[in-house]
């Protein structure tokens, strides 16, 4: 039996947020779309989960955010990468490359 819940790795999250947001400045349900768009809806971010890392991406400085009105005419905070933020980005896509390449190696070693 698989169970379909899935523990993302330390900093996962983060990495998945930054990446959206470096695409263009966003807001948070925007990003949980986004997410979920690009992982085939495999990723379904609950407001629960998601404004906390986006208010700690904010407050590392890896993101800034603005209040403007969003495409439904109401008043939204968007959220747009910073220098520092889009270095974090650059080098958590590395070692995640790093790491996958790592954990291949090891599922394809003989029984």
């Amino acid at each position: 039996m698989v169970d379909d819940r899935i523990e993302l790795l330390k900093g996962t999250l983060d990495m998945l947020i930054l990446k959206a947001v470096a695409m263009q400045p966003m807001h948070g349900y925007a990003i949980a779309l986004r997410l979920g768009q690009l992982s085939r809806d495999f990723f379904q971010l609950q407001q629960g989960t998601l404004y906390p890392a986006l208010h700690r991406l904010e407050d590392r400085g890896l993101l800034r955010s603005k209040w403007y009105e969003s495409e439904t005419g109401r008043e939204a905070k968007f959220y747009a990468l910073t220098r520092k933020g889009r270095r974090h980005l650059e080098a958590e896509m590395y070692n995640w490359q790093r790491m996958i390449k790592a954990v291949a190696l090891v599922l394809r070693a003989a029984d």
